[in-house]
């Protein structure tokens, strides 16, 4: 199944899971898993949350990115996947004082 996230409408989440800024997104979501490409802009971030009932795979297409996960901190950049198992705990933070971050991320509920 093809996915054209340009034809997918773009979502503004203000401050998600508690973050700072909007989180932009475009998302197809059949139910069960998403599937999504973000922005977070300088500043933004996504809030520190449990995936208590599904893990998470990000992955970095531009920009440079923050991670809080559990008791550390990953710093990714273009290229690199940032992995939240089902039951631990992350965030996103967008690194970059002057440039958006893109991202590509799959949520599958298990």
């Amino acid at each position: 199944m093809k996915i054209d996230f340009d034809q997918i409408e773009e979502t503004v989440i203000p401050r998600f899971k508690g973050g700072e800024g909007e989180t932009r997104c475009r998302m197809l979501f059949d139910g069960v898993n998403k599937i999504m490409r973000g922005c977070l802009m300088p500043g933004c971030t996504i809030g520190y949350h449990c995936h208590e009932t599904s893990s998470e795979m990000i992955y970095i297409l531009s920009g440079e990115a923050r991670c809080l996960y559990d008791d550390g901190e990953e710093r990714l950049l273009p290229g690199q996947c940032h992995y939240c198992p089902k039951g631990h705990s992350h965030s996103l933070i967008n690194a970059s004082p002057s440039e958006p971050l893109t991202y590509f991320a799959v949520v599958p509920e298990q």
